[in-house]
């Protein structure tokens, strides 16, 4: 049954899209604005770049190797122990950014929401969620993906033309007037998010035509770098160098045109958004633990994991981080960036390196 589940080039489309776009749009701003300042707005270049080559690599090995996920095909390029090695680190990566993603929820909705709700609530309540929509199979989560996705755009659009109105295009400039250089060292942020499309890895295998796949992720990797060009550049024009001083400067911005403007609380549709982008994020992440333990250790059904990973999640979202201003902060800060590229790029490319290298050197020999 697993087998026959497939899904849609749009569908993968959209599912990239929730899965990269509400994180990087609400979080990623402050953290590009702190090394770029004014010039922030720049680094989506390079950061597209490399999305663009994460989604070469990925198309390429999975036209490779049809039907596999790259748990499966790494042990046919770099042998057996050193495959199931590899799937092992990528399984771990994947419990790991799971625990980040599920705390930084918790961590969001403790500040904007509810700030008296025990953690492990906020915790369990989306996890059983997440676990039901991944026992449905990755078929439904995509066809419920398909009306969040449009919601969040339908949510974003008059939020960020709100933002226009207090918004002084001086606060731009001056244009690199440092240099390249913090241009440069400011887009390891919104890259090492754009590199996330490695989860092309897992969803080429499921789609009813997979020779699709290049062109669903350009379409996503286009939209969601053109919604952070058109987030940061009023962000900078509504806060400007406070902005890199901002946890959530999204937020801080709507909560401002709220109170100056004709409505209130305009939060709750960030909130909404953020609520959105979560529950797909880890319904993704928990169906690709699952599935990914289920190649490395020929388990038949994935969906059996479902409950022992949605526990083992709740418990380790709330015991990761305990603050989210010092710890989290300083993780997404220096460590995750340098750490998501090896994970997302580096390994996929260096895979893709062995293996061109064993196919010229077979045929070099015949």
């Amino acid at each position: 049954m697993e087998s026959a589940e497939k899904i849609t080039g749009t569908q993968v489309s959209l599912l990239i899209f929730s899965f990269v776009a509400p994180t990087v749009i609400l979080v990623i701003p402050g953290l590009m604005s702190t090394i770029s300042k004014q010039d922030a707005w720049i680094t989506i270049l390079p950061a597209f770049l490399i999305g663009a080559l994460t989604i070469i690599v990925m198309t390429t090995l999975s036209n490779r190797y049809p039907g596999q996920s790259i748990i499966q095909y790494s042990c046919q390029i770099i042998g057996k122990w050193p495959g199931k090695c590899l799937g092992c680190y990528y399984i771990y990566s994947w419990v790991n950014f799971d625990f980040i993603i599920l705390n930084q929820h918790v961590q969001f909705i403790n500040t904007v929401l509810l700030m008296r709700t025990p953690s492990i609530v906020i915790s369990l309540t989306l996890a059983i969620l997440c676990g039901i929509a991944v026992y449905m199979g990755i078929e439904a989560i995509a066809r419920v993906n398909e009306s969040l996705s449009l919601l969040i755009l339908v949510l974003l659009i008059p939020l960020l033309i709100l933002m226009l109105t207090e918004s002084d295009p001086e606060r731009l400039r001056p244009i690199l007037s440092k240099g390249i250089v913090p241009v440069l060292q400011g887009s390891i942020f919104p890259t090492a998010y754009l590199s996330q499309f490695f989860i092309l890895g897992w969803l080429i295998p499921f789609m009813n035509q997979p020779n699709k796949a290049t062109k669903a992720s350009f379409i996503s990797l286009f939209t969601i770098s053109g919604l952070l060009a058109i987030t940061i550049i009023p962000l900078i024009m509504v806060f400007g160098p406070l902005t890199k001083k901002l946890t959530f400067p999204v937020l801080s911005v709507i909560q401002y045109v709220g109170l100056k403007g004709s409505f209130e609380r305009l939060e709750a549709l960030a909130v909404a958004i953020w609520v959105m982008g979560c529950f797909m994020k880890i319904s993704l992440t928990f169906f690709i633990i699952c599935l990914s333990l289920g190649h490395l250790f020929n388990i038949k059904r994935y969906k059996d994991l479902v409950i022992p990973i949605t526990i083992l999640s709740v418990f380790g979202s709330i015991s990761i981080f305990v603050n989210y201003s010092t710890d989290l902060s300083s993780y997404l800060n220096y460590t995750y960036p340098s750490y998501a590229l090896l994970t997302h790029l580096v390994l996929p490319l260096g895979l893709l390196l062995i293996d061109s290298t064993k196919r010229r050197w077979k045929k070099s020999v015949h």
